[in-house]
């Protein structure tokens, strides 16, 4: 079943399609049927700079088990990195 939610953010980062690295300035997350995994439904994550065009996407679609497993990743390399090392004001 869809639930049509869709959760908008604004993000800073950046992100590799077909021709290369972009600036992503925006992220979508929601429950739908995928269009290329093979399951009925997906957690789908569109990272997206929708000032560049169509082409500035990257999107990903996992199953419920690897959507929670990749919070989990997230939230354990974050905890185990020094307090605002991977914060904007860090930039090379």
């Amino acid at each position: 079943m869809c639930t049509y939610v869709t959760v908008k953010r604004e993000v800073d980062g950046s992100g590799k399609g077909a021709d290369g690295w972009f600036p992503v300035s925006h992220t979508c997350v929601y429950v739908d049927h995928p269009t290329h995994a093979p399951y009925a439904h997906t957690l789908n994550i569109d990272f997206l700079n929708p000032a560049a065009g169509p082409g500035a996407r990257v999107a990903v679609e996992l199953t419920e088990e690897s959507a929670l497993a990749l919070v989990e990743a997230i939230q354990a390399a974050l905890a185990a990195a020094p307090a605002g090392l991977a914060s904007r004001d860090q930039q090379v």
